[in-house]
């Protein structure tokens, strides 16, 4: 049977640049005879002879360069066969557990026709084995495949309340629009809600730093006190709740050294808040505190900005802004308290750019392509409360004012907080 593989024949007992010499210099010339014979054809069948350690040190290295190569797809890897005197048992099982084909302890005398039967059965040997690793990573894909089917439906199932059937038709039909494999739609559609849970909860980070300031104002403020204190606990666990779920994802996705990074920095700006969020607070240290906000907002924006980037999709933005208006409105609350509460009126001068902000925020979300009537709902009563925060930052500076502050920033929380979940689980979004 013709062959189809190429000889690459190397001699180890050769010196550089020299002629072949020592015990292996009859067996390589009939190899050599051989591959002259059998000719160049596209597989390569690497071959080593000569003496034992050399060969052994030649086997390694080929089998290494072979590994390295064999990450790069479409790289043709053929058999390796080694003529020369058996090593160590435990150095022979180890390069066959790296892939060697065949060692054979052929000394000089070898006949061409026995040297050619061996290379022959090492050849048929590694067909066998690749036929069996093809079989083996069909299997493995195919089950990958499922898992990610299996994964994205769940997600279209939770996202719409979906049935199993209808999820699996809707992923079908997306992979038929896109002209793609269900398995690699299915793998968009959860890393995509994946990485749409990851910007919320970022953004949702945003909000709480503000938050919990804002809260801490109005018990020293003696507005909706006990309410409050509550409100503050809750915000707490939140954090904690955010944190414990990013770096989950973060980790499950493998994210980029920058994403960590940022992940890392909210982390260590959240503990020195943290420390400073204490039961008996004052104006100083409620100043502290707010100094130590305003870091945990810079992080949390920071590592949003590059989730989103990350996700690498266009909708996630959607999520990113709707999330922000969270923040924006706990902010434009909590700065009108403490200008108050510090005698620090400067910070009324800020205002003005964070209610242009949502207000551009709130025309962008209103014209979006994934509003459903449900999120125009949501908008149109979004709109009503932020009337209710304007008419108290314009009341005189007292309870009235104060209570309207509240209650309509934590109105608007809860719409925003509803809007950015609806986003998160938008269908648009999750097969865009």
């Amino acid at each position: 049977m013709p062959s189809v593989f190429q000889l690459h024949i190397t001699d180890v007992s050769m010196p550089p640049g020299g002629a072949s010499a020592g015990a292996s210099a009859s067996a390589f010339t009939t190899l050599m005879g051989l591959r002259n014979e059998l000719g160049a054809h596209t597989q390569a069948h690497q071959v080593i002879v000569g003496p034992t350690a050399a060969a052994l040190a030649a086997a390694q290295a080929a089998l290494a360069a072979n590994n390295h190569k064999n990450t790069t797809p479409n790289t043709p890897l053929g058999p390796l066969t080694v003529f020369a005197p058996l090593p160590e048992p435990a150095a022979l099982a180890k390069l066959g557990h790296a892939g060697l084909t065949g060692w054979w302890p052929m000394d000089d005398t070898a006949p061409a026709a026995l040297l050619a039967s061996c290379l022959h059965m090492d050849q048929a040997r590694w067909r066998q084995l690749e036929t069996a690793n093809a079989a083996l990573h069909s299997v493995r894909t195919e089950l990958e495949e499922q898992r990610w089917v299996e994964r994205a439906k769940g997600v279209l199932m939770q996202a719409r309340q979906l049935s199993s059937d209808e999820a699996l038709h809707l992923l079908r039909g997306a992979a038929t629009g896109a002209g793609l494999p269900l398995g690699e739609v299915s793998r968009a559609v959860a890393q995509t809600a994946q990485w749409a849970e990851a910007v919320n909860r970022a953004g949702r980070l945003r909000m709480l730093s503000q938050r919990l300031i804002k809260l801490a104002a109005q018990v020293l403020a003696g507005v909706n006190t006990r309410r409050a204190k509550q409100a503050q606990g809750i915000a707490m666990r939140q954090v904690e709740s955010c944190l414990k779920t990013l770096d989950d994802l973060l980790e499950s996705r493998s994210a980029d050294p920058a994403g960590l990074d940022a992940l890392r920095a909210v982390h260590q700006a959240w503990q020195a808040l943290l420390a400073l969020l204490t039961p008996r607070m004052t104006l100083r240290t409620l100043q502290q505190a707010d100094d130590a906000a305003a870091t945990l907002l810079h992080c949390a924006e920071a590592l949003t900005d590059a989730l989103e980037a990350g996700g690498a999709r266009r909708a996630l933005r959607l999520v990113n802004l709707c999330g922000r208006q969270r923040m924006q409105v706990q902010r434009l609350a909590k700065e009108a308290l403490l200008a108050a509460l510090l005698q620090q009126p400067e910070r009324l001068d800020a205002l003005p750019a964070v209610m242009q902000s949502f207000e551009a925020a709130v025309q962008e979300l209103e014209h979006a392509p994934l509003g459903s009537p449900a999120a125009r709902a949501t908008l149109s009563a979004a709109r009503e409360q932020w009337l209710n925060l304007l008419r108290g930052l314009r009341l005189p500076d007292g309870q009235e004012g104060r209570q309207a502050l509240a209650v309509a920033s934590d109105a608007l929380l809860v719409l925003f907080d509803e809007l950015t979940d609806d986003y998160e689980h938008s269908l648009q979004l999750i097969l865009s």
